[in-house]
């Protein structure tokens, strides 16, 4: 899935040579201003997160190769986080008393 700015050769490109169907995210026609397209936000959620990651703010690695590891490593830390969190209030718990 990608947004309309790669649209043109690159669909039969990937076609061809990685044989994936690659989907373009449109915006709706009539559409003015901002809105959130389907699925596209999850994709960008997914890369805020990783940006968060101290080492992943910039990009300071020489190859797509060397930078793969510390991806893993970002999103292995994410989600062990979120399988086992650490004790006490949740981020989606109220503080107060009900």
């Amino acid at each position: 899935m990608t947004d309309g700015g790669y649209a043109g050769k690159l669909v039969a490109w990937v076609d061809t040579h990685c044989h994936i169907a690659l989907d373009i995210v449109r915006k709706p026609k009539g559409q003015r201003g901002f809105a959130v397209l389907p699925h596209r936000w999850v994709i960008e959620r997914t890369l805020s997160w990783l940006v968060r990651c101290r080492r992943l703010d910039h990009d300071y690695e020489r190859l797509p190769a060397h930078s793969e590891p510390f991806i893993k490593w970002a999103m292995i830390g994410l989600m062990t986080r979120r399988l086992a969190p650490t004790p006490g209030l949740r981020p989606w718990q109220s503080t107060r008393e009900s």
